[in-house]
């Protein structure tokens, strides 16, 4: 393998600094709340920095836990900006002050994503602390006040997907610049609050919101970032992934882990993405190996390597190995997959897969066959159920979403852009007629 792989693909590292955190997160997937016993000193940490410069990561993402719980955190974020690489931190919001904020700026942190998971109450509850959604407004206004480019980043789950357009009022009025939505999936403590997943089939009624909610803030200068699991190719797919970005008509390309994206553990644990569960992708540690040994030569860094082959699609199970895009996708988000059903491979948050199993009159849920051990970045194992969409819903599960169920504020409009009924009749015509169905 050529040496100079590292540096053509990898660009974008996520670095969890310290599992320290002021949060008690309902479906955090890291589990966080105290710092590891075996965190990275600071000379190590440093050493990691100049290790990423060299094998060619142009953006560093500091996150926690909370990352400014970390002593020497702005000290971290300094020598990511002298080794020439742009530092940017997501943060839960709670507790940073004006003072702390200008020390970021001195650091040369330019943007700060704030985690804002729904409107106060479900924020607050999903958060585990009273205040802390006050607390994530003040940041951005801190943070805006401060010169620094203010996006959010925010969970979709049956708790907040029903006041979503409420959300991004809200966040606009705040100063968001850009939003990256992502699909709550069960790993660490979501695994342990099973009920809050959306499942699958109501995904048909998710994305047509998403979209409507997409399309205004758009139109209002706000930039939707979709996440790895939000998508594949239904009818909003080009118009979720081209909403912020001008390399003209993005689709899903399949998983980026150990690509384009690095993931590292405050241990000095290295995987191919941040979210992956650490027992199954971790490929070294930075305290055993060098990053450029573990980047080229360990298979939990080099699965995706194969895309676009058909050893590439050989992991494909279910519904995923039999799809018309499977070299293209590989089974979308390895971590949604894994995270399911203790495997990569079939993904069952895949908007083009619930209307495929629609329109021949199926639906699919899932359910919890073996709870998750509680370690940080672990997760259980779910049965999946494929049913008759007449079939009534199971008693007993008063977070069951529906379109019915989206709160729309008063003067919403109607449409913005794109006709969104257009875009469905359009991806019925065009790809319902090629199913192939397993």
């Amino acid at each position: 393998m050529s040496q100079n792989w590292v540096r053509r693909h990898h660009a974008y590292a996520v670095w969890e600094i310290t599992l320290k955190c002021n949060l008690a997160c309902s479906h955090c997937g890291s589990r966080a709340g105290d710092a590891r016993q075996d965190e990275l000193s600071t000379a190590e940490a440093l050493d990691l920095v100049q290790q990423m410069a060299e094998n060619g990561i142009t953006e560093v993402t500091l996150i926690g836990g909370e990352a400014f719980l970390r002593r020497d955190w702005l000290q971290i974020a300094a020598a990511i900006t002298a080794a020439g690489m742009r530092p940017t931190m997501t943060t839960g919001g709670f507790g940073l002050s004006a003072g702390t904020i200008a020390k970021m700026v001195e650091a040369g942190i330019g943007t700060v994503s704030v985690s804002v998971d729904g409107l106060e109450g479900i924020h607050d509850r999903l958060r585990g602390r009273p205040g802390s959604h006050q607390q994530c407004l003040n940041t951005m206004r801190l943070l805006g006040d401060a010169g620094i480019t203010v996006g959010c980043n925010s969970q979709i789950n049956r708790l907040s997907a029903p006041r979503f357009p409420d959300l991004y009022l809200l966040l606009r009025d705040a100063g968001m610049k850009a939003w990256q939505l992502q699909l709550t999936v069960p790993m660490g403590n979501a695994a342990d609050n099973a009920d809050m997943l959306l499942q699958p089939a109501e995904l048909i009624d998710l994305y047509p919101m998403l979209a409507r909610v997409a399309q205004r803030a758009f139109s209002e200068g706000v930039a939707i970032n979709a996440g790895n699991n939000i998508g594949y190719y239904g009818p909003f797919e080009v118009l979720l992934r081209n909403m912020g970005n001008s390399d003209g008509d993005l689709i899903w390309q399949g998983c980026q882990a150990g690509l384009s994206a690095l993931g590292v553990e405050a241990n000095g644990a290295i995987k191919g993405c941040p979210s992956l569960p650490t027992s199954a992708y971790t490929g070294g540690n930075i305290r055993e190996r060098k990053l450029r040994d573990i980047l080229l030569n360990t298979p939990e860094l080099t699965f995706n390597m194969k895309e676009g082959t058909e050893e590439g699609t050989a992991h494909l199970w279910g519904f995923c190995s039999g799809c018309q895009f499977a070299k293209l996708c590989r089974g979308g988000c390895n971590w949604t997959s894994h995270v399911f059903f203790d495997r990569r491979g079939n993904n069952p948050y895949c908007h083009h897969r619930a209307l495929a199993l629609d329109s021949r009159g199926l639906r699919e849920r899932v359910s919890l066959a073996r709870a998750a051990s509680g370690l940080p970045f672990d997760n259980g194992c779910f049965d999946l159920h494929q049913e008759a969409k007449e079939q009534a819903w199971p008693d007993h599960d008063p977070l069951h979403f529906t379109a019915a169920a989206v709160h729309w504020p008063e003067g919403w409009p109607d449409w913005q852009g794109p006709d969104l009924d257009g875009l469905q009749l359009d991806y019925q015509q065009r790809i319902q007629p090629a199913l192939q169905i397993p």
